[in-house]
């Protein structure tokens, strides 16, 4: 009877203990697919971003760049399919005004009034300083990535989810990122691109969070390039609004008779 009692003594406190357990971490896709929402809104939307690029050890920008942009970014919603569409308006300087880059996934355009039709360019060429043609516009790492959650680590005054992703197509520009997520409010933190032969190429530092179409979104994102100096490039957001412009908008037949 002692010895009854006494094991079911130990069961109530092994039970109590586990029921009083921190929490298990959250799993790698449900971290991805909650930075993603504040990376972008899961609808349709407009903004303004201003490219700025820092040459080495320099405090003013040597040049400057302002794109309008529209997103259709769309997560798999019961029939509703994923979409990534993107439609990149060329304000600023003015020599480039009325240029066009459209995306369409993991496809890109670029068209101005010169060219025959649009013609297909990369990602990865690059646009200003370290800012590439993919850079500015959003990627939705829970479809363009497999993720696998590899520890917490410190992050400035936070702590952070670090996870490795690595992409499902060779469509996807990069083949590898690790990227740190802020425990508790899922913000993006940072992603640093890696190439094939594992060499890093790219450094992102999200920054500035402030209320943004409804939740606290990054509304600066520092890039720097670790092919091309110690310089740096800047993206500042602003105007940003959801529009839900049709489908049609996004399509190379309609920047054309746009452009024309």
């Amino acid at each position: 009877m002692k010895i009854y009692t006494f094991m079911t003594l130990c069961s109530s406190l092994l039970f109590s203990a586990s029921s009083w357990a921190a929490p298990s971490s959250p799993s790698a896709l449900e971290i991805i697919r909650q930075a993603d929402n504040i990376r972008s809104p899961n609808q349709p939307f407009r903004y303004t971003v201003t490219v700025l690029e820092y040459k080495s050890g320099a405090k003013q920008f040597s040049n400057k760049q302002i794109l309008d942009i529209s997103m259709r970014f769309l997560k798999q919603n019961g029939s509703n399919k994923a979409d990534a569409r993107s439609l990149v308006r060329f304000v600023y300087p003015p020599r480039d005004k009325g240029k066009i880059m459209l995306s369409d996934w993991y496809d890109l355009w670029f068209y101005t009034q010169e060219l025959r039709r649009p013609i297909p360019i990369s990602r990865q060429q690059r646009l200003l300083g370290q800012i590439s043609n993919g850079d500015v516009i959003v990627t939705n790492f829970e479809d363009a990535y497999d993720a696998q959650l590899l520890s917490e680590q410190a992050c400035g005054n936070k702590t952070c989810y670090q996870l490795s992703l690595a992409r499902k197509s060779s469509e996807v520009t990069w083949p590898k990122v690790i990227y740190l997520v802020e425990k508790g409010s899922y913000r993006p933190y940072q992603a640093s691109y890696f190439s094939q032969d594992n060499k890093l190429m790219k450094e992102v530092s999200y920054q500035n969070y402030k209320p943004l179409l409804g939740l606290e979104r990054p509304s600066k994102i520092v890039v720097k390039d670790t092919r091309h100096g110690s310089g740096y490039s800047v993206m500042e957001y602003s105007n940003l609004k959801f529009e839900s412009l049709p489908v049609s908008h996004f399509t190379k037949e309609y920047i054309q008779r746009r452009a024309n």
